[in-house]
């Protein structure tokens, strides 16, 4: 497993009934996780929160607030996020995907020449933000105009908006599918696409449907020498094998190595690391 544990800011401090009590910079949530099954005690430490996002049996769910601004910042080295509380209990950033900003971050940095990324399903862009501070160029592509517009005030608090990013709101099969015919490449991939979405003109994507197709399509438009790959799945189907296998076969022609795993979070209290889904990572050789 690769574990996000370089955190300063946030932690993971406790896992109990469903829920995961977390503390992001100053404020304290709890927040439903359906990996947290067991039925350990509650302590002390559940009381004291900030904010406490509540299912609800018809779907959904709704925040119950204590103290909790309307928005606050998280800092993870360089970058800086701009968080919120909104709908299905999300703040702006999944903490878990740290440990795949090290991984190609490294890559990045260790190329010497120069690298241009493309991110796509790239949400309020953590991965791009990275990307770009690891000093490659970065095509950031969601669907969600909200989204993008987020990810551009994280970039101005970052101090990167300056650096070369084109953020674009598109469906990004659409836009994949455009690129191949504008014969554009990009020297590496990073994509985590939901398991359940919509595009901008309603375009339907269901994960288990649409997955392989996709990464054949962006097979066509990675560079003559790729630096990286990157695949995210929360989707309980796509496990780390299935990742492994996908990749494997839609990139065999460029040689790939490719590791799959689950990625997760230390939790404080008892030492055990939560498994937040699972990445398929892929570098390139002879």
């Amino acid at each position: 497993m690769w574990i996000a544990d370089t955190w300063k800011e946030y932690r993971v401090l406790d896992t109990a009934s469903g829920e995961k009590l977390e503390q992001w910079g100053d404020y304290r949530l709890i927040r439903p996780d359906p990996q947290v099954i067991w039925q350990t005690e509650k302590d002390g430490a559940w009381k004291c929160y900030n904010g406490h996002y509540h299912r609800s049996s018809k779907g959904g769910g709704e925040w119950e607030m204590k103290d909790l601004p309307e928005k606050w910042q998280l800092h993870y080295k360089d970058i800086t996020f701009n968080l919120q509380p909104f709908a299905f209990k999300h703040t702006g950033v999944f903490p878990e995907q740290a440990v795949n900003w090290e991984w190609f971050s490294k890559l990045i940095r260790q190329a010497n020449r120069p690298i241009s990324v493309l991110n796509l399903f790239a949400y309020t862009g953590g991965a791009t933000l990275s990307a770009l501070a690891a000093g490659a160029s970065v095509t950031h592509v969601d669907a969600s105009k909200g989204m993008v517009t987020w990810a551009k005030e994280n970039a101005v608090s970052s101090n990167l908006a300056d650096k070369p990013v084109r953020w674009l709101v598109d469906d990004c099969r659409k836009f994949v599918q455009r690129e191949i015919r504008r014969g554009r490449t990009y020297d590496a991939i990073i994509m985590d696409p939901p398991s359940y979405g919509r595009g901008p003109k309603g375009e339907i994507w269901k994960i288990e449907d649409e997955i392989y197709p996709f990464l054949q399509d962006c097979a066509q438009i990675l560079s003559p020498n790729p630096l990286f790959f990157l695949l995210n799945s929360y989707t309980t189907g796509l496990q780390s094998g299935v990742l492994t296998y996908m990749l494997s076969d839609v990139l065999k022609d460029f040689h790939p190595h490719v590791e799959s795993g689950e990625v997760g979070l230390p939790v404080e209290k008892n030492g055990l690391v939560l498994p937040c889904g699972c990445a398929g990572r892929v570098t390139f050789g002879d």
